[in-house]
C-alpha cells in the first residue's frame, strides 16, 4: 500500500507526462494563429484547433490511469483549455467564420468563471475540481469553433457546429450553475484551514 507521504509527494511532481502533453497544446496556439491569418488556411488551421480540442481528454486519462495526477497538472490542464478555447474563439471571430450570438454567450462565461475562480483564489477558497459537465462542455466549444471555421457561414461543417456549439453553452453555462454551491463550501473551507494554521 502506498504511504500518504508517498503520495503527497506525487502529487508535487512537475515532469510527467500529462503536463507535458499539456505544454505541448499550448505551444501549438501560435500555429494555430499563423495558419489562420499568416498562412490564411481555415482549413488547416481548423484541422489543428480541433485535434488539440479532441485530445483534452488525453492528458487527463494519462494522468489518473498512470498515476500521473499532480498538483501542476490539475492547474496547467484547466489554462491549456481556457487558453485554447478563448484564443481560437477571438481569433475564429475575428476571421468572420463564428455568429456573434455564439461568440458572447461563451466568451461571456469563460470571463465569469475565469474572474470569479481570481476572486475566490483571493480570499483564500480552497481550489475547486472542474466538473464534468464543464470539461464537456469546453470539449463541445473546442470542437463547434473549428466547425464554424471549416464551414466559414455555409455546408455541413457549419450545420453541424450550431448544433453542437448549442449543446456546448448549455452544458458550459449548466456547469457555470452548478459551481456556486462548491465555491461558496470552498471559501468556507480555505477560511478555515487559513484561520485554523493562524491560530496555532
Amino acid at each position: 500500500m502506498t504511504s500518504p507521504s508517498h503520495d503527497e509527494g506525487g502529487l508535487d511532481r512537475i515532469v510527467t507526462l500529462p503536463n507535458a502533453i499539456s505544454l505541448v497544446r499550448l505551444a501549438c496556439v501560435p500555429v494555430f494563429l499563423w495558419l489562420l491569418f499568416g498562412r490564411e488556411n481555415r482549413v488547416g488551421a481548423a484541422l489543428l484547433l480541433g485535434g488539440l480540442g479532441a485530445t483534452d481528454w488525453v492528458d487527463g486519462y494519462i494522468a489518473r490511469h498512470f498515476n500521473q495526477v499532480s498538483n501542476l497538472g490539475k492547474v496547467l490542464d484547466p489554462i491549456a483549455d481556457k487558453v485554447l478555447l478563448v484564443t481560437g474563439m477571438v481569433a475564429i471571430l475575428v476571421d468572420g467564420s463564428v455568429p456573434a450570438v455564439i461568440f458572447w454567450p461563451a466568451i461571456a462565461r469563460e470571463v465569469l468563471v475565469a474572474g470569479t475562480t481570481m476572486v475566490l483564489g483571493a480570499l483564500g477558497a480552497r481550489r475547486i475540481d472542474v466538473s464534468w459537465a464543464g470539461k464537456c462542455g469546453t470539449l463541445l466549444m473546442m470542437v463547434a469553433f473549428p466547425l464554424f471555421l471549416w464551414g466559414h457561414g455555409h455546408g455541413p461543417a457549419t450545420a453541424l457546429a450550431w448544433a453542437v456549439a448549442l449543446a456546448g453553452l448549455v452544458m458550459a453555462w449548466y456547469a457555470a450553475a452548478t459551481y456556486v454551491r462548491p465555491a461558496m463550501a470552498a471559501l468556507r473551507e480555505g477560511r478555515a484551514a487559513r484561520e485554523g494554521g493562524a491560530g496555532t
